[in-house]
């Protein structure tokens, strides 16, 4: 088991990777000021840019949803992957190599030999593809034109050819530099006593990407009557293709997955290419297995299956086979929180057959008509069993009311509990006592909520789950001239530390904010220390953010990516220069009331020197606010 990633490797990781560059692969970004950069935001729809980004700091943050992280969170939400694996994928980015605090983690050959092994996969799938257009491919291209599939729908999902010869791809990769080695591990090649040889001939392809977009693997369907192999031929297990990991079309679905909060299950890739083109771009397929538990975990990640909403709609063929396998994906609906569908075509046609005779609006129909899987469930069991006899509404009774004891939602269960009792003829009473009965016997409970434990170190485990935006709750007035100049100090001091003198970081950390979360954000930069002369902004501002109350670090995101109103070096440091000399003289015009208050309270047998004292210190609060003046 590796070990936890040590802090400063994290840090390092932090530092080194340009954020502007890994959100520029997501969002077109426009530059938005010296520093700064704007686009559209991915987290929710907008038609006016309210998402920002500053490279220096290493932060994001929308000012529409509120949004907010540095380049780690937002590689995990909009990739969906674990803390660990975002760190790991993004040190052998720019070719860091991490330690681990327990255990080991991969070795640096171990990166070297994933990176190459991507290579070839990315290689090979432009072979394929660039072989679609061959002569010999045309039997590949008749199959997907018969099936609704045009040229540029190919192109889109990157559906290739594998030529029939023994050695096509074999020939290609070797001439890109790939060892006879390296290849035995792709799992695109077998091997017979004459050496390697392809192991896709003479079929249609399909590249299986992973959920950052990378081919893993092929899937590769049988064309000729001479091919005495099975139907659909998928690459056998390697460090890359775990098939009980993969989703077919994982990569297109992810962000209409968690932004509609939906996924649709299909079975195969020619089903996934008709849904995503009617618009359900929620469709995935597995890859050579059935939907199971190392599935439902990526899906549970994509859905945020928290409980507050969500759906998993499972489409199978209307025969007995399709039946089977929703009943075996109704055993592992316990393991979900959000709701469960199936969704079944009377006439036992699939998504690529109902769009290819019916039309797009057919396949939307089809999910639009899902039905809960637990009805499905139930009646699936009932249809076993005579209801016309005795005999066999007792028996259809015993077997259903398990089911029923399973569902979780305990508003639910007793409407299926009638629902039964009505499918049956069988008075309610009975049911009920049959349904108790089943769930005393030990019902199997509903799963631990994988997927929403903390994720990475401890220090870091809060990224996986980001505060909520509750701007009510901390939001300073914006009529505050006050507040207006305590934000406009630290929109600076997060920003343009450097630009600190030793006097002004005396002053900024001795200043006295009156709006408690400002003065909680103060109090977090002073806890964090000024930066030291070679540390990255980056992780300053990280230092920073885990001194801070997790309600708050929304707010410190946002502060740390507003654009300063300057066009040019000069303009931004005497932007910055005049907004601390105006913290300053905040400081000086509260100390000076202050003082103006005791004078007033001082009675008439207070001694002399105290009077004194008082006047002095107004008289040197006075000099200085006229020094901050004449500066400007």
């Amino acid at each position: 088991m590796a070990g936890l990633i040590k802090p400063e490797d994290i840090a390092e990781v932090r530092a080194r990777t340009d954020i502007r560059e890994i959100v520029d692969g997501y969002v077109t970004l426009k530059g938005a000021g010296i520093g700064s950069w704007k686009g559209l935001c991915p987290f929710h729809d907008e038609r006016s840019p309210s998402f920002h980004v500053r490279p220096q700091v290493g932060t994001y943050h929308c000012f529409g949803c509120g949004e907010s992280g540095d380049v780690i969170s937002f590689v995990m939400k909009m990739d969906h992957t674990a803390f660990a694996e975002t760190v790991e994928k993004l040190a052998a980015r720019i070719g860091y190599e991490l330690h681990y605090e327990e255990g080991a983690g991969p070795r640096r050959e171990e990166v070297g030999r994933r990176q190459r092994l991507l290579d070839a996969h990315k290689i090979a799938a432009e072979f394929f593809q660039a072989q679609l257009l061959a002569p010999a491919a045309a039997a590949g291209r008749q199959f997907l034109f018969e099936r609704g599939f045009e040229r540029n729908v190919a192109e889109q999902f990157g559906v290739g050819f594998a030529p029939q010869g023994w050695d096509s791809l074999l020939k290609h990769l070797r001439s890109k530099g790939f060892r006879d080695d390296e290849l035995k591990l792709t799992g695109m090649f077998s091997e017979g006593n004459r050496g390697l040889y392809d192991r896709f001939r003479g079929r249609l392809i399909w590249p299986i990407r992973d959920i950052s977009g990378d081919v893993i693997g092929f899937g590769a369907r049988r064309l000729f009557d001479d091919d005495q192999g099975p139907k659909y031929l998928n690459t056998p297990e390697t460090t890359l293709y775990k098939k009980s990991q993969v989703l077919y079309g994982i990569d297109l679905a992810k962000r209409s997955i968690a932004k509609k909060r939906q996924l649709v299950v299909v079975e195969g890739y020619t089903d996934v290419m008709a849904c995503h083109l009617a618009g359900v771009d929620t469709a995935v397929a597995s890859c050579g297995t059935a939907f199971g538990g190392e599935h439902i975990k990526i899906a549970r990640r994509l859905l945020s299956d928290d409980g507050t909403g969500g759906e998993v709609v499972f489409t199978f063929d209307g025969d007995a086979a399709g039946q089977k396998a929703a009943l075996k994906a109704f055993e592992e609906d316990q393991r979900f929180v959000a709701q469960t569908y199936v969704a079944v075509e009377p006439s036992g046609m699939d998504p690529c057959e109902l769009r290819q005779h019916r039309g797009d609006a057919a396949v939307v129909q089809l999910i639009g008509t899902r039905r809960p899987l637990f009805e499905f469930a139930i009646q699936a069991t009932l249809r076993k069993h005579n209801l016309d006899s005795v005999e066999g509404r007792v028996s259809a009774l015993r077997e259903a009311a398990p089911v029923v004891a399973q569902i979780r939602d305990p508003a639910i269960r007793p409407a299926y509990t009638r629902e039964l009792a009505k499918w049956l003829g069988v008075p309610l009473e009975d049911v009920s006592r049959a349904v108790q009965s089943a769930a005393r016997r030990g019902t199997p409970s509903p799963a631990p909520r994988q997927g929403h434990q903390q994720e990475g170190p401890a220090h870091d485990g809060d990224r996986a789950a980001p505060a909520p935006f509750s701007p009510a709750a901390w939001r300073p007035d914006p009529r505050d001239p006050v507040a207006v100049m305590e934000r406009q100090a630290l929109e600076v001091v997060l920003q343009q530390p450097q630009m600190l003198t030793d006097s002004a970081w005396t002053e900024f950390a001795a200043a006295r904010f009156a709006a408690p979360a400002h003065a909680a954000l103060h109090s977090a930069i002073a806890a964090a220390g000024r930066p030291a002369p070679q540390e990255a902004a980056a992780g300053w501002i990280e230092r920073v953010r885990h001194e801070l109350p997790e309600a708050l670090r929304p707010l410190m995101a946002e502060l740390a990516v507003t654009p300063l109103p300057a066009t040019t070096e000069e303009s931004l440091e005497r932007y910055c220069r005049d907004i601390l000399a105006g913290l300053a003289e905040l400081q000086i015009t509260a100390q000076k009331a202050e003082m103006m208050g005791q004078l007033q309270r001082l009675g008439p047998d207070s001694p002399p020197e105290e009077y004194q004292r008082l006047n002095r210190a107004l008289l040197e609060l006075e000099l200085r606010r006229r020094a901050l003046r004449s500066a400007d």
